[in-house]
């Protein structure tokens, strides 16, 4: 299917619907028992599924995350494709940015990266230097745009400051119950500013249909939908955002992409927004977060 895309006024286009890889491969260490051929396979039916939107990290698996990509995409025309990678906080000094882009282009097997994302931010290394080597890597056109990851405002503000290019993205931990980017302005400052919110774990690894909530069960009654595909449609209902997800059954992405081509009522919308229960404003970012060390 064609997969529905948003656009910013600088001309960045996303997908409303993008693949994840996380825990492909292992978590943040390589896992020697993953099933590998499991995971290429998902990639290879999000493909054929017209899903063109691809999002790893060099933090994944160290690294083997990106070479399962590789391994799925062979031979899958690379210019239909979205590439999204990022660079770990810890290799955020200008002379490791360059060489972590460098080595994620060889593990994926292409010559530039579509967004490179900074993963999180690092107190300890000043963003200005990163965002120099970002701009380098513009002008060497070995990636085509700028993205960040976990940032909140203050931050988003501070690394836009320190670059020539515009920043087009932030990833963000947010779905119907976890809204630390709803409360911290994150979301209104991205619309308000042409950024694209890419909402990672959007139907918070099973959550939604695991428990029992009146309003969720209420909205699938009236769309004949399921709990996932109500999390997700309330998601890209709202401007400037999109998602990534990962799939690794393809009734499982299957029903996930059951969430497009449809649209809510705005009152419906409104309740999912001011009414869900039991909200919480966190963001599940500890696995990376606690390999920040001073320098």
């Amino acid at each position: 299917m064609d997969i529905p895309v948003k656009r910013l006024n600088c001309g960045f286009v996303l997908p409303v619907f993008g693949f994840g890889t996380w825990q492909m491969g292992g978590r943040d260490t390589r896992n020697q028992e993953n099933d590998d051929i499991a995971d290429i396979n998902a990639i290879k039916n999000a493909l054929d599924l017209g899903i063109t939107h691809f999002d790893t990290a060099e933090f994944y698996a160290e690294g083997f995350a990106e070479k399962l990509l590789a391994r799925a995409i062979k031979g899958f025309d690379r210019s239909k494709l979205i590439i999204t990678t990022k660079v770990s906080p810890m290799n955020f000094h200008y002379k490791d940015l360059i060489k972590s882009l460098n080595q994620s282009l060889k593990r994926i097997k292409t010559d530039y990266i579509d967004i490179y994302l900074m993963h999180a931010p690092n107190p300890y290394i000043p963003i200005a230097e990163s965002m120099q080597a970002m701009d380098y890597l513009i002008d060497k056109k070995l990636i085509k745009y700028i993205g960040l990851s976990n940032f909140n405002i203050d931050q988003f503000r501070k690394a836009q400051n320190c670059t020539k290019n515009k920043i087009v993205c932030n990833h963000v931990h947010y779905n119907l119950k976890y809204r630390l980017p709803q409360q911290d302005g994150s979301i209104e400052y991205a619309q308000s500013n042409d950024v694209m919110i890419v909402a990672w774990r959007p139907v918070q690894k099973g959550l939604f249909a695991a428990e029992s909530n009146e309003l969720l069960d209420s909205m699938c009654l009236k769309y004949n939908k399921t709990t996932n595909q109500i999390a997700i449609n309330w998601i890209i209902s709202q401007d400037n955002l999109t998602v990534i997800t990962k799939c690794r059954s393809l009734e499982h992405l299957k029903e996930n992409m059951g969430a497009l081509g449809w649209k809510m009522d705005k009152k419906d919308i409104d309740l999912l927004t001011y009414s869900f229960p039991d909200v919480k404003f966190t963001a599940d970012i500890k696995t990376l977060t606690d390999k920040i060390k001073p320098n």
